[in-house]
């Protein structure tokens, strides 16, 4: 018995992830700065949605979906504009959910990617390639992407986030230097974050907390080394949003490592994790980098 083609699926969402690994039951694909896109073909009649079901207007990429030889379809993918052509967008087409009245999200990626290989696409349609290479968030920081999508080749399509999508963005770096710690909570042992800042003139800027990246090892370690530097006040001569309680100040002395997404309109370290502590370098050098 035919399945009644549906009016709207829920698009399946990736899991931001600060790991970095490979591993033959991935693939992985470039992400792309743009609006998901969920593009409905039945018969003549071609429906464009956003992730929350708002309907979108790109007549291109309709009347490319319209021509698709096929009877009905569902595919998922992502719409931007095209660099140096302005009023043109490009749909990249990561995955396909329904084909000629069969429902395939229980199919495995894998052979879901192989029915959408053989569907003739036309721009501004185009087929998103998984990104070779053992290593693709190198690639991705070189080439300017927003970041990589890792997905298990054996995944079906869930509506949901799911640790089965795991999306992994380009992250910038920058050395800072420790000004205070916050104490440990739960099982948590050493400290809670770090307190980081960098200079600016004869000014101490605090750039926000870091939390995450430590090993048991190191938090125990910094612990140590911190508890030396103590002092009365906070060494920051520029701060916002510096914690109310359970804090300790340091003398701005260890110089860290730090990995994250961006900075906020604030000056603050979006989603920072700790690389490693810099022993080769003066904490007065440390400097906001561009």
């Amino acid at each position: 018995m035919p399945t009644a083609f549906p009016e709207w699926l829920e698009p399946m969402a990736a899991t931001l992830t600060h790991e970095r690994f490979a591993g033959k039951e991935w693939i992985f694909e470039r992400k792309f700065d743009g609006i998901r896109l969920l593009a409905f073909k039945n018969a003549l009649n071609v429906r464009l949605f956003s992730r929350n079901r708002l309907p979108q207007d790109y007549p291109s990429v309709a009347r490319a979906i319209a021509d698709l030889p096929v009877r009905d379809v569902i595919l998922d993918g992502e719409v931007t504009g095209v660099w140096g052509r302005r009023g043109k967008v490009a749909y990249h087409v990561f995955d396909i959910l329904w084909l000629d009245g069969r429902d395939i999200r229980p199919l495995p990626l894998e052979e879901r990617r192989a029915l959408l290989r053989d569907l003739p696409l036309r721009e501004p349609l185009r087929r998103v390639a998984s990104v070779d290479g053992r290593q693709p968030w190198e690639r991705a920081s070189t080439e300017g992407w927003e970041g990589v999508v890792a997905k298990r080749r054996d995944s079906v399509y869930e509506h949901r986030r799911s640790p089965h999508w795991l999306k992994m963005k380009c992250e910038a770096m920058q050395e800072l230097v420790v000004g205070g710690f916050t104490d440990p909570q739960g099982r948590r042992v050493g400290l809670g974050a770090l307190l980081v800042g960098y200079f600016e003139h004869d000014d101490f800027v605090f750039a926000g907390k870091v939390g995450t990246g430590f090993d048991t090892k190191l938090l125990l370690d910094l612990r140590a080394r911190l508890d030396a530097l103590e002092v009365a006040k906070p060494p920051f001569t520029r701060a916002v949003g510096l914690p109310r309680v359970r804090w300790h100040w340091v003398r701005p002395e260890i110089v860290v490592q730090v990995a994250f997404l961006e900075w906020t309109v604030h000056g603050k370290l979006r989603h920072p994790r700790l690389l490693g502590v810099r022993r080769d370098k003066s904490a007065r050098e440390v400097v906001r980098e561009t």
